[in-house]
């Protein structure tokens, strides 16, 4: 597998366990929203490199930067180190991989289904489909536990207000008692989203208890096609 060095240019915390890295991987780096991107991290007294996979968190750019969004694991070592880069360190990286992306022609409305940092492939799809004409309608169902964990919630709801072709559903399972919007978990909540648009494509990513919950309530409950649920999992 070849390997390139990559350069982080800006790091920001996204929320209290969650940090975007924005890396600059140099030319001829393509690849489609949704893909993931393996990272390969040197460890002490070991020859063998570390190597952990996050997904693509931002569409392709013309500066050529890509975003990965890392949750801080207590006594894990990759996110650990990833949490301790400074700005102008380098890693290696493989070249992207993965088939959890858009067709190049969208014919349906999509439901995008995320929790914690699954949203960041559900991000990429949606940067990549901001502002094109031919866009389908865009439903983004969000779950985490508090308001502070909701990853680039801000973003989310502003590209709301602007587009009436995009919606945003943030849900929390440990909601304030100020919290407005939805609460529990996302499969709960799929019937409804369905409901308001019935012939969505639909692709859920997640850890793998949810991803397995939300299918099996979208195609055992609703009765989905197996061709209309894509999904990718993570633990």
């Amino acid at each position: 597998m070849a390997l390139r060095v990559i350069t982080l240019r800006r790091a920001r915390m996204l929320s209290p366990k969650v940090r975007e890295l924005t890396f600059d991987p140099g030319e001829g780096f393509a690849f489609r929203p949704g893909q993931w991107v393996s990272l390969k991290f040197s460890q002490a007294g070991s020859d063998d490199p570390l190597a952990r996979s996050y997904s693509i968190a931002s569409a392709p750019r013309a500066d050529g930067t890509i975003d990965v969004a890392v949750t801080r694991v207590d006594g894990g070592p990759a996110s650990t180190l990833l949490h301790r880069m400074a700005v102008g360190e380098t890693l290696e990286a493989a070249d992207p991989m993965g088939f959890f992306t858009l067709p190049p022609r969208l014919d349906r409305p999509l439901l995008l289904v995320g929790t914690g940092t699954g949203v960041a492939p559900l991000r990429a799809m949606i940067e990549s489909l901001d502002g094109a004409p031919d866009a389908p309608p865009v439903t983004l169902l969000f779950g985490v536990r508090h308001r502070e964990d909701l990853l680039y919630g801000d973003e989310f709801a502003a590209l709301a207000a602007r587009d009436p072709r995009f919606r945003f559903e943030p849900t929390l399972s440990r909601p304030d008692p100020g919290w407005p919007g939805r609460s529990g978990y996302v499969q709960h909540h799929l019937p409804a989203m369905l409901s308001d648009a019935p012939e969505a494509e639909v692709y859920v990513c997640g850890l793998n208890a949810m991803v397995r919950d939300a299918r099996k309530v979208l195609r055992d409950t609703l009765g989905l096609p197996r061709d209309r649920v894509h999904s990718e999992r993570f633990d």
